[in-house]
């Protein structure tokens, strides 16, 4: 088992490949989710997470054979990032097994750091097999990216971080995949000060603590698609599990949509760009799962900022969505001239914009002098948007 001294003596082995990453106070996202909020942004890290903790300490801690021969983990985004660019400075031979779907651009980010790549697998499962092949063909050293000790200690050094920056910390969120970044952090934090609350934070789609916390033990749960795809273990780790599962104070879930919002948040108010599983903390505060922290000093660790950018602007268009700012409706209107503008009046006077207007003649059941059609609109909030359905309803336009 991890104890504070290995997570003291991992701080002062990474030190000088990790950066020291801030914790500043938000005042803007203190606002919104009524508590004093600390931003701890290791989304900064080289690799844009907190990975990288965890892979320098256990790539310098390995014997001369691992750094001659290598290491091999599975891994379809931020562990393998992580190994492929400490493996590179450290000269140690890094391959990173992927599923097939892993995002393209962590592929290639990998190559380009030097690690060689092997695309194996529909899930992480076949990968880690073609994984674990090759620690027999080739000899090379499996790192687990969660629950590997030396991983554990390694995430750890952020607790002492986080101490260091806001020494009067009453509570720290932490998000949960596969349980090495809570297991280091609560042990570091508790160790030195137990007084300090330890929150687990979940997605709805990927609950693998919880369904341990249930059964007493690591079992493998069913992943359902989410934004926190850093969060999607199927199993939490044993020794995580084991170390972490007695120095939380409570473990809440959050879900897509409060997720979306949370990214969005954080991109408007403190200029972030972060991933899923680095929001679920904060969506956590701002959905109200931690009442008991309200005006309280409360740490986020925003542990990863790898967001596919060919999803981060349909996660944008979703919490725009979830905070009433985007509005859909179908409605039947004349389909003579002047039809159209009689609706396009409504919703200008109320204030909204029009963003697109499709029709349907084909497939609708208007009548033939009618047609329905298909507006998105940017409102406020949701009060404006009630205040626009009671302008169409005054208006007579038939909504559907």
């Amino acid at each position: 088992m991890v104890i504070l001294k290995d997570i003291q003596e991992a701080r002062k082995r990474v030190k000088s490949g990790i950066y020291y990453s801030p914790c500043p106070v938000s005042i803007q996202l203190s606002e919104v989710a009524g508590a004093r909020v600390y931003c701890k942004f290791d989304n900064l890290q080289r690799t844009g997470s907190f990975k990288e903790r965890g892979a320098r300490n256990s790539l310098l801690l390995l014997g001369d054979m691992g750094r001659q021969k290598g290491v091999v983990a599975a891994s379809a985004g931020n562990h393998a990032l992580g190994l492929a660019h400490h493996g590179k400075l450290l000269g140690i031979p890094v391959t990173v097994v992927m599923p097939e779907s892993a995002p393209l651009i962590k592929i290639t980010t990998c190559q380009r750091l030097g690690a060689r790549v092997i695309v194996a697998g529909r899930n992480f499962s076949e990968a880690r097999q073609k994984a674990d092949e090759l620690v027999v063909s080739d000899g090379l050293t499996y790192i687990n990216g969660y629950d590997d000790p030396e991983i554990i200690a390694g995430q750890g050094t952020m607790g002492l971080e986080i101490l260091d920056q806001v020494p009067d910390a009453e509570a720290v969120i932490v998000p949960i995949g596969g349980g090495g970044l809570i297991a280091g952090v609560a042990l570091a934090v508790k160790s030195l000060r137990p007084e300090v609350k330890i929150i687990g934070v979940e997605a709805e789609n990927t609950a693998s603590f919880t369904a341990a916390l249930r059964a007493g033990q690591p079992v493998t749960v069913a992943m359902k698609p989410s934004l926190a795809d850093g969060l999607a273990v199927p199993q939490v780790g044993v020794n995580a599990f084991r170390l972490a599962k007695d120095l939380i104070d409570d473990l809440v879930l959050v879900d897509e949509d409060q997720i979306a919002l949370a990214i969005l948040r954080i991109l408007e108010l403190e200029k972030g760009v972060v991933e899923g599983s680095a929001a679920a903390t904060l969506a956590a505060l701002m959905a109200g799962r931690v009442p008991e922290l309200h005006g309280k000093k409360v740490v986020l660790p925003f542990c990863g900022g790898n967001i596919d950018p060919s999803v981060l602007s349909r996660v944008m268009e979703r919490g725009l969505v979830a905070d009433g700012r985007l509005s859909r409706f179908s409605a039947v209107i004349s389909d003579r001239p002047g039809g159209l503008a009689s609706l396009t009046r409504v919703i200008a006077s109320v204030g909204a914009s029009i963003k697109e207007i499709t029709h349907d003649r084909t497939f609708s059941n208007a009548e033939v002098s009618a047609v329905q059609v298909v507006c998105t609109v940017e409102t406020r909030d949701r009060k404006h948007i009630e205040e626009l359905q009671r302008a169409l309803a005054e208006a007579g336009v038939r909504c559907c």
